[in-house]
């Protein structure tokens, strides 16, 4: 089950590589898991999308995206899970991670207004990176492991599910043939 719910969501990659504007990409693949779903890739691209949608740095496709190569998982899973971090729970995901990382740092957490001028962010933004890196990092390591460690078992779950089912099925088969002999 979890398969086909993941085959409905993503496009079939076979096609999508084929595609002339991909074919680029093609050369860079060499790990089967990067677009196959198993267990292990599924777990571990829901481990790297998670980490880098707290991260607060322009271009987490970007590092999604390199650390499923590197690590070769689902790849287009680890850049769909990025979107955790979406323009709606940006704000208070970013708030929390601050607060966090000032706790752990033992700094009393600033009270401030943002304005988006050069200004601010040179003056504000060397004070609020350090608790936010260190924050984003914490609750992005632990969501992240909280989230493949769900998926592994989830994912065994289902199995152990569907095996039990089967068996159950044959067991019920082998029983009408009895009674019907």
């Amino acid at each position: 089950m979890p398969k086909k719910i993941i085959r409905r969501v993503l496009p079939d990659f076979a096609t999508v590589l084929k595609h002339r504007s991909m074919r680029w990409t093609v050369p860079l693949i060499r790990d089967p898991n990067i677009l196959h779903l198993n267990r292990e890739s599924v777990s571990l691209a829901v481990f790297i999308g998670v980490l880098v949608a707290f991260v607060p740095l322009p271009g987490q496709t970007f590092i999604a995206a390199g650390l499923a190569l590197w690590w070769g998982a689902n790849l287009p899973l680890s850049i769909l899970c990025i979107w955790i971090s979406n323009p709606v729970t940006i704000a208070p995901m970013f708030f929390l991670t601050y607060r966090v990382g000032a706790a752990v740092l033992g700094s009393a957490p600033l009270n401030f207004n943002i304005s988006l001028t050069w200004e601010w962010f040179s003056t504000m933004g060397s004070q609020i990176m350090l608790p936010l890196m260190v924050g984003s990092l914490l609750c992005g390591f632990a969501a992240a492991a909280a989230g493949y460690l769900l998926i592994n078992f989830l994912w065994r779950w289902k199995v152990i599910r569907n095996w039990e089912q089967r068996k159950l099925a044959r067991q019920k088969k082998q029983n009408n043939r009895a009674t019907d002999a």
